[in-house]
């Protein structure tokens, strides 16, 4: 070859390779520019999230009346990590301007609380109604709203007052529908016309599998080898329990589309617990059991409440032992479709099936709970990156696929993603310099937040996000050892102080509004 053809071929050669370098160079330019140019609607919220007994304290306070987690804290402090309780919590009752001041400083426009069903209703409806309980929430919402901030009020999270206990068992009798709407309409009538984003009631399938079938949260009712209770029927009360739920959520959400909705103009929903179920192998049998954890989880809820009917997985495995909708009750359901659906989600799990094949013994493994072993890992290797507490893992790609999977099982209802956050586990050696350290919330967040924009650039309806939680509170059977805040708080002041995630937090919301305006 000559070297005039040797020279022409080099530079043919570098063309080339300039073409193909430049070529993958606008693409990854293209998206870069796709990533850095989302931006969230104009009316996405941002918020923080807690519950009534998580925050408020002020235990039997201006006439509030018990409820079934003071009963149960007081009479079985055992059962609490460090045997505490929610008597004074983060004693919101009293700081609750602090705290707005704290969100203030956040920059968020909206916060997710829950009311005290024992501070409005002492005893339900078989006692009067305690106006203290109304003024206080009335404070509260004013107070959110002069600063810019929307309430979005959740019915009931999981405290009642234990007289419904005490006279019919709480959920595993209808009169708990009645009960519900009564407090349902009180709420309505007293804050609805402030209020325009209500949830009926907090992740129910999540609280009647820790009450009704494991036991570990009151009333404690199992059966074993499911938990060890003095009473209880783990086969048949969860199910019972759950079809109670289901009505008292429908009957509200009528009420308020009845007798509120046209004067008052908001929207209603129901939060459920979800947890993202990736089949532990290709076989189709590991794929139909991870289908089944979804049914047997949150789409036992979501299905009732958006289709009238229970999923098909659950009515082939249970049969009877599952309760029907008479006529009028699936009339009730489709006439009583919800807003939007919350959705609680920290977490993924490996899946695999206990039906067809033999598997070890652990949670969903059975029956009840669909035939589907919940697993951390396959092998040596555990979904996403494990944490201190052992049924949190971070793998936000579970998120992102979680998103999608309801998007296209339910058409595309808005979603609120109405909890989502990190916990730590708080050691005998771990300092407050560690914990206000928080750079793992930090990781935890942005690649949750980085995956919920990937699922709204997927197509799903996501109207909000809401931290959980503000603040460090009492976390049911850990106590104060489980610190999920933006915000440390000191065990005995209760002073308040922010962690990086707070300023990590402010400074995203900040960044993601002006977004919408650049």
């Amino acid at each position: 070859m000559g070297d005039l053809a040797i020279f022409v071929l080099i530079i043919s050669l570098q063309s080339l390779m300039c073409n193909v370098y430049c070529s993958c160079l606008n693409q990854s330019s293209s998206e870069n520019i796709l990533e850095d140019s989302f931006s969230f609607p104009s009316d996405f919220l941002f918020g923080t999230a807690s519950s009534a007994y998580q925050y408020e304290g002020a235990f039997l306070a201006e006439g509030k009346g018990l409820n079934n987690w003071d009963i149960f804290t007081h009479e079985y402090p055992g059962k609490i990590r460090d045997a505490n309780n929610g008597d004074m919590a983060v004693d919101q009752y009293h700081r609750f301007m602090e705290d707005i001041q704290l969100m203030t400083s956040l920059g968020v426009n909206s916060y997710r609380f829950s009311i005290s069903w024992s501070r409005v209703l002492p005893r339900g409806r078989f006692g009067s109604i305690n106006y203290s309980g109304i003024t206080y929430y009335n404070r509260l919402i004013d107070a959110l709203i002069s600063r810019g901030i929307k309430p979005f009020v959740t019915l009931n999270h999981l405290d009642y007052p234990q007289e419904l206990e005490n006279r019919f068992q709480s959920w595993l009798s209808p009169e708990m529908q009645k009960d519900f709407l009564y407090l349902a309409n009180i709420c309505f009538k007293h804050f609805g016309d402030r209020v325009k984003l209500w949830t009926t009631l907090n992740e129910p399938n999540n609280q009647i599998i820790l009450s009704h079938l494991r036991g570990t949260f009151p009333p404690s009712r199992c059966s074993l080898p499911y938990g060890n209770c003095s009473q209880g029927n783990s086969e048949t009360e969860p199910f019972i329990a759950a079809h109670n739920v289901i009505l008292a959520h429908a009957k509200a959400v009528q009420l308020y589309r009845t007798k509120y909705k046209e004067e008052q103009k908001g929207i209603i929903g129901i939060v459920v617990q979800t947890s993202w179920f990736e089949p532990i192998s290709d076989s189709i049998a590991d794929k139909a059991a991870a289908e089944r954890a979804q049914a047997f989880y949150s789409n036992w809820i979501l299905d009732p409440v958006i289709y009238g009917k229970y999923p098909k997985e659950m009515v082939n495995i249970l049969g009877s032992a599952l309760p029907r909708f008479s006529r009028k009750e699936v009339e009730c359901l489709k006439e009583s479709q919800s807003d939007f659906v919350g959705i609680n989600h920290y977490t993924s799990y490996f899946i695999q099936d206990c039906l067809l094949s033999s598997c070890n013994i652990g949670v969903g493994a059975s029956k009840v709970e669909g035939y589907a072993l919940k697993l951390d890992r396959k092998g040596n290797l555990t979904i996403g990156e494990p944490t201190d507490i052992n049924w949190q893992h971070i793998h936000p790609e579970g998120f992102r696929k979680m998103l999608n999977y309801l998007k296209d099982r339910y058409h595309n209802i808005p979603m609120f993603i109405t909890e989502n956050g990190f916990g730590d586990l708080q050691k005998p050696e771990t300092t407050v310099k560690e914990l206000l350290n928080d750079a793992k919330r930090i990781q935890y967040m942005s690649g949750y937040l980085d995956a919920l924009q990937s699922a709204m650039r997927d197509g799903a309806n996501v109207k909000g996000y809401f931290a959980w939680s503000l603040l460090d509170n009492f976390e049911w059977l850990y106590g104060y050892k489980l610190r999920f805040g933006l915000y440390h708080v000191d065990p005995v002041t209760l002073k308040r102080t922010p962690k990086r995630s707070a300023s990590w937090y402010r400074n995203y919301i900040g960044e993601n509004i002006r977004r919408r305006y650049d």
